[in-house]
């Protein structure tokens, strides 16, 4: 079985903002099992394997292509199955595709494609951009609502960043009253929150937006470690 593709052979950097592009086409032919009785008449399953250079693709990544002899991957489906497979977003990666091929309600052992190599660098898959910094602000917390009047930093109202794509911060929070997220202390030019009506939301794990309403801060005071995520867009909070 013999495995050919369109995706360049120098190296490539995915972009986010080309996600839903075709980065490559990729073609085979029936492997034609063969028995005692003749070549098998059963579907074939065929699976685009995605592994680390050299690992012998022991830990892939799969799309399931079913029975067709071609498919197309596209920027983000690659992006997605470099970064399921652990590989760091903005570096340069070594990877190796294949094909593997198996017989549908019949066993067989796989019959595997000849490997092809490539250089790709993946991005970081976010929701939304990440900002710098993160800070709380509203009645809810202690220094209750920002001025935007250039009061002096609050480093309690700080989150952490603690990946690429993640902040957190544990802080105490009265009840039942409003807060939002801004990248920039003391500037109202930008603001994360609620993606539904003010103060609608899901108390303890929901979802935020750029320029989102106001969200409601549990029903039970106490200190909380907030949780914003970028990459998936939802912000949550355990009580501590």
């Amino acid at each position: 079985m013999t495995l050919a593709s369109t995706m360049a052979t120098t190296p490539i950097v995915l972009d986010i903002t080309k996600k839903a592009d075709v980065i490559g086409s990729f073609t085979w032919n029936n492997p034609n099992y063969k028995f005692t009785t003749g070549v098998s008449s059963q579907n074939v399953t065929y699976t685009l394997q995605v592994d680390v250079a050299g690992n012998n693709f022991k830990n892939p990544q799969e799309k399931v292509v079913v029975s067709d002899l071609s498919t197309s991957v596209t920027v983000g489906e690659l992006n997605t199955l470099l970064l399921s497979r652990g590989l760091d977003f903005g570096v340069a990666q070594n990877i190796e595709m294949r094909l593997r091929a198996t017989l549908n309600g019949i066993t067989a052992a796989p019959v595997y494609s000849n490997v092809l190599a490539f250089v790709v660098t993946p991005y970081l898959d976010v929701k939304f951009p990440v900002p710098t910094n993160l800070y709380i602000t509203g009645s809810a917390t202690p220094a209750s609502w920002q001025c935007g009047c250039g009061e002096a930093e609050n480093t309690s109202q700080k989150f952490t960043k603690v990946n690429a794509y993640t902040f957190e911060l544990t802080l105490a929070l009265s009840a039942n009253n409003s807060y939002l997220f801004l990248p920039v202390y003391g500037s109202w030019s930008a603001k994360y929150g609620f993606t539904g009506g003010g103060n609608a939301n899901n108390q303890l794990d929901d979802e935020f937006k750029p320029e989102g309403n106001d969200i409601k801060s549990p029903g039970e005071a106490g200190t909380y470690k907030i949780t914003v995520d970028f990459k998936t867009g939802r912000f949550k909070l355990v009580k501590q």
